[in-house]
């Protein structure tokens, strides 16, 4: 067995998962962070595990929603993500929201505290020195730009890279909620677990013209070129793509009544969710931008409820690179071109704070399977996890330019025949008939989630 530790570089939430996945399997492991030394464009302090987007985890339905289950499955591995996010979840309807800064501290205090876990601050530029027989970069979106010219180097392929936008977040006493009500839409988890803010077509209109209309932050020459992921959208972007495509993304106005006028539906909604435990800060649901800092201001007081609205954080936007990891990785995340070297988290492809951790959590199992001298088998394709992995190293066409990020889906999983008849013999139709096929995918999949993990 090697004696050297399994180096880590990257401190997000891939490469604490790794780190703890590799700890609690006995096996020693340096987590190199280079924040404070190096700073970076989105993150604010040199916490582990920052949450630098959303607090949002999204959909804690493990019965109907592919995320959900990626969460149960992430838990029955041990995760410590999964743990501290449970430990520190805010109201958020069916999501699993939670309070940026005890999450944060929660992760670091862990393995701070594990006798396995070494942290060490400072830029690893450059590929990491050659006596590390066994290494996860977990550096994300942001990885600094002399590692990531040398991992571009030693793989020989382009990197693929897309704008990530950040969602602005509010004061909540800075909210009128004499216009705003709280309600989930449908009434789902607690029924009241967002603020609502309503707007009839005219103020529709006029906020579609000031969004438009609103100064954005110019890009770079390198930065021209660079697609946006269609998951997490800057809300202008959108707006260019037709007037009512807010009307059908964020601000969706279904499944919501205005406890202050219920007999008048509202044209659109703005959503607002807890983003910490005290209930102090708000975030703007889907209102991630590029508008320059004083037109945030300007359009986003528009919004009725809003004309007086405090900002504790205004929107952002960051260029997110990854690699074309269904040619340049084997299906234990390790670099064709230089094994040694196994990638996990945002840099590989996958998009979400989730689904970052699940790379993570299967880097550190991988690359611990290679410390112990042992083989490991992946998770079966029917699970998230498995799916997941298959995207990254090769269930994606891998002509060039072709690979994109991806969250998990029901759509990355084996095809399963659904049922026709519900349990009273009434046809199954339309969306009744989706539901139970995922239904189906679940249970398949945590079934053959708790056969891997005893072979494991």
């Amino acid at each position: 067995m090697t004696i050297e530790p399994i180096h880590i570089i990257g401190g997000g939430l891939a490469g604490c998962e790794a780190a703890w996945q590799c700890a609690k399997a006995g096996v020693p492991v340096i987590i190199h962070e280079m924040r404070p030394t190096r700073g970076t464009d989105a993150h604010v302090t040199d916490k582990l595990a920052e949450l630098v987007c959303s607090n949002s985890f999204r959909s804690d339905d493990h019965e109907n929603n592919a995320v959900g289950l990626l969460h149960e499955e992430m838990r029955r591995c041990g995760s410590l993500i999964m743990k501290c996010a449970d430990q520190h979840k805010v109201p958020a309807g069916g999501a699993l929201a939670v309070d940026r800064e005890a999450f944060a501290d929660e992760v670091g205090a862990a393995l701070a505290a594990h006798p396995l876990i070494t942290i060490e601050r400072g830029e690893i530029a450059g590929l990491p020195p050659t006596e590390w027989d066994n290494v996860i970069i977990a550096t994300g979106p942001l990885t600094s730009p002399a590692l990531s010219e040398a991992i571009l180097d030693l793989s020989g392929e382009d990197a693929l890279a897309f704008f990530d936008a950040i969602a602005p977040i509010l004061h909540r006493d800075s909210i009128d909620m004499n216009t705003a009500w709280f309600q989930s839409r449908y009434d789902k988890g607690d029924g009241a677990d967002y603020i609502n803010c309503p707007l009839d077509k005219d103020q529709y209109e006029a906020f579609i013209d000031a969004l438009l209309s609103g100064d954005k932050t110019e890009f770079k020459d390198w930065e021209q070129n660079t697609p946006y992921f269609d998951g997490c959208l800057p809300i202008e972007i959108m707006a260019e793509r037709g007037r009512e495509t807010l009307r059908y993304g964020p601000m969706k106005p279904v499944g919501l009544t205005n406890e202050h006028n219920p007999t008048v539906k509202a044209y659109a909604i703005v959503q607002l969710r807890q983003d910490n435990a005290l209930a102090t800060l708000y975030n703007m649901v889907g209102f991630q931008t590029k508008l320059k800092y004083g037109a945030q201001q300007d359009v986003f007081r528009t919004i009725p409820g809003l004309e007086n609205a405090e900002f504790a954080r205004l929107g952002g936007i960051h260029r997110n690179t990854f690699l074309n990891s269904p040619v340049v990785l084997d299906n234990t995340l390790s670099l064709k071109a230089q094994p040694r070297l196994r990638f996990a988290g945002q840099i590989t492809g996958v998009e979400g704070y989730v689904e970052s951790a699940a790379c993570g959590l299967l880097a550190g199992r991988f690359a611990t399977a290679q410390y112990q001298q042992r083989t490991v088998e992946s998770p079966p394709v029917t699970t998230a996890l498995g799916a997941l992995l298959a995207h990254i190293t090769g269930g994606h066409l891998v002509e060039k330019r072709s690979f994109q990020p991806m969250n998990i889906n029901f759509g990355l999983f084996p095809p399963i025949d659904a049922p026709t008849k519900d349990e009273n013999g009434k046809k199954l139709r339309g969306k009744e008939k989706t539901r139970a096929r995922r239904r189906l995918i679940t249970v398949r999949a945590l079934d053959d989630h708790g056969k891997w993990t005893l072979t494991d």
